[in-house]
């Protein structure tokens, strides 16, 4: 195989220079900052540890911005919200064993959500790796066992050479569809040792794309076209992939229903004549989607909360867009289309046939009203009120970030999002303690916008100690947290599976002391005020904490 000599990088007399006679006194922690501001990297989250300290000191000569938070757990979280909202990989820093462990759940939920996260863990060192049990500090006999089953991809480095490209093949894993967290490991000695190699310049590591088969878009789009009652769901792919004006093109185009997944929300408007809502925890929802004789799901594998708890059981045909391969026909036969869902949106739409369905809103607003009809019978004006009051404060443009907290599970259903990839939860692992850390992540990201966090109590105990990373960096953040004295939807599901609960009452502070300790103004409030404490929390600059307390409900469920 030959090479065209003219296609080299040319280089000037003073760039040759530089990389003949590179800057002194760097390490292989230097690699790693270089190589991720090369593959245009702007900041990145984590927390120093004793074997990371290499890559921590590069930090100084480096022009990337580092927001350290106070737990590895947390520092995951704030990098899987930045991955959210910008569509880049967001590096996360971290130390060897329990600094590395400590992020599982983080990563575990950013796989679940595909957000782009890049790990990059240091290692004991290099003599002690292969398993033999040398008691290094932190030491585990592989490490990599660990984060093996969650993270999209593992990359080893055993040399400082190996560090550009090992960081740049993690970096077009995360970013190609699905998106997930990856994961570089590097070891104390490669990150400390002085390296004379050249400064890294800009590496190209584009994620590769995932195109639809074209037989199996002219099949969907004969469905579809021929189709008496077609539905669509749109899933958490058809946000990652920016395909919410496609999608509703779609929709248009066919007059077909659309209701979004708890992890869509957003990618089809509320208020649209087509539009089903998110109420997917809802009998006359689920009895409508499987009447529809097409059934299109895009970027949704039909798990446990998007299919009423399996209780979903379509009558008609499915055709399922989803990226990640496992999840195609993984609880419904169909004609499975593995693809990014826009670039599978974009072909459907140019290849279905236009047609027009007089009485699709009004079958839209018939199972709206029994939904509305079936609610209201429930005396759960208060749990209404607080959700309404959160819409009214928040500017639509504003991310929002919910923990799993009773608030959150009815805002999943009945809170309109109004914008595409504003609304985000901790619903693909479930794990508690995402809200807050992931808003830091967020309001780092884009400062200019006001972000809320929205937690229960217990939630809350998880990130306190990321007050003082919100104080430190002067973040446009407000967090509200909804204070019952306990686990709230544990509770609920305990006393309703067994009569009465166990572990689920907890003491815990005043969070307005608490958050002033940290320097964050923060008010109490209640149903009536919440709304203009809320809107003057999130105006104001800085962090902020408003604390309602509240004992709020859930609805019934349809799935018993």
């Amino acid at each position: 195989m030959s090479h065209d000599h003219d296609d080299r990088p040319q280089l000037t007399a003073v760039q040759a220079a530089a990389v003949l006679n590179p800057p002194a006194g760097r390490n292989g922690g230097d690699l790693v900052v270089e190589s991720l501001q090369g593959l245009g990297a702007t900041t990145v989250f984590g927390l120093p540890g004793q074997h990371a300290l290499g890559m921590f000191d590069a930090l100084r000569r480096s022009s990337l911005r580092y927001v350290g938070l106070r737990v590895e757990n947390n520092a995951g979280f704030a990098a899987d919200a930045y991955g959210r909202v910008t569509g880049e990989a967001a590096p996360l820093l971290l130390s060897t064993g329990p600094g590395a462990l400590t992020s599982l759940a983080a990563l575990q939920e950013a796989a679940a959500a595909s957000a782009p996260v890049l790990a990059i863990s240091s290692q004991i060192p290099s003599a002690g790796l292969g398993g033999g049990r040398h008691g290094y500090l932190h030491e585990l006999r592989d490490q990599q066992a660990s984060v093996r089953d969650i993270v999209k991809s593992v990359h080893t480095v055993r040399t400082a050479s190996q560090i550009p490209s090992a960081i740049a093949a993690a970096w077009e894993s995360a970013l190609t569809a699905p998106h997930g967290p990856v994961w570089v490991e590097i070891p104390q000695d490669v990150l400390l040792a002085e390296t004379t190699l050249p400064v890294v310049s800009a590496m190209d590591a584009t994620p590769r794309e995932l195109y639809p088969r074209p037989e199996l878009t002219i099949a969907a789009a004969h469905l579809l076209s021929n189709a008496e009652r077609p539905v669509i769901i749109a899933g958490g792919g058809v946000v990652r992939s920016d395909a919410s004006g496609k999608l509703r093109a779609l929709a248009e185009k066919i007059d077909a229903p659309v209701v979004t997944t708890f992890g869509g929300k957003g990618a089809f408007p509320w208020e649209h004549p087509l539009s089903l809502r998110s109420w997917l925890e809802d009998r006359h929802t689920t009895d409508f989607l499987e009447d529809a004789d097409v059934l299109l799901v895009v970027g949704s594998g039909l798990g446990e909360l998007s299919s009423n708890y399996h209780t979903f059981r379509p009558r008609g045909r499915v055709i399922q867009i989803e990226a990640d391969a496992g999840k195609l026909e993984s609880n419904h036969p169909a004609l499975g289309i593995h693809s990014d869902a826009r670039e599978a949106l974009a072909d459907l739409l140019e290849a279905v046939e236009r047609r027009e369905d007089p009485d699709a809103a009004e079958r839209v607003r018939t199972v709206l009203e029994k939904v509305r009809v079936r609610i209201e019978a429930q005396d759960l004006t208060l749990e209404q009120q607080v959700l309404a009051a959160v819409r009214e404060a928040l500017p639509d443009a504003a991310p929002s970030f919910w923990d799993m907290t009773i608030l959150a599970y009815w805002a999943w259903s009945a809170f309109d999002a109004r914008r595409p990839n504003t609304m985000h939860s901790a619903q693909g692992a479930g794990g508690l303690g995402y809200g807050f850390p992931a808003a830091i992540g967020a309001a780092a990201a884009d400062p200019t916008k006001p972000v809320l966090a929205v937690s229960g109590d217990g939630g809350a105990m998880y990130s306190i100690a990321e007050l003082a990373t919100a104080r430190q960096y002067d973040l446009p953040l407000t967090w509200l947290i909804v204070d019952d004295g306990g686990y709230g939807i544990l509770r609920e599901y305990m006393t309703g599976a067994f009569g009465e609960t166990t572990g689920t009452e907890l003491a815990r502070p005043d969070f307005v002391a608490l958050a002033e300790s940290f320097g964050v103004p923060a008010v109490r409030t209640g149903p009536e005020s919440l709304a203009a404490d809320l809107s003057k929390a999130l105006a104001a600059p800085g962090p902020s904490v408003v604390v309602l307390p509240a004992l709020l409900r859930m609805f019934e469920p349809t799935h018993l």
